[in-house]
């Protein structure tokens, strides 16, 4: 079971004293979801969208209560992947 994630840095921007940030996670070997580090001090909330080729039954969703501080932890179909923006502080 495999879950791993990516920042991606080029697509970090700032809106007022707000910050967001985007990247990519990715489930393997029967993995439901995993941790994921948004480089961020506080997140005020977080959007994750599944990547695939067909229409998926089930949204990924967050096992979190904001604002809260990294990591935040999501829950996904098996052997899903998908992108994530989150934003805060």
């Amino acid at each position: 079971m495999a879950f791993s994630h990516a920042r991606i840095h080029a697509l970090e921007a700032v809106g007022g004293d707000i910050r967001f940030t985007f990247g990519t996670f990715t489930n393997a070997g029967g993995s439901t979801g995993g941790d994921i580090y948004t480089g961020l001090s506080q997140v005020l909330g977080m959007i994750l969208i599944h990547n695939a080729a067909a229409v998926v039954a089930e949204q990924p969703v967050l096992n979190e209560t904001f604002p809260m501080h990294d990591p935040v932890t999501i829950v996904t179909t098996a052997n899903a992947s998908g992108y994530w923006m989150a934003w805060g502080s």
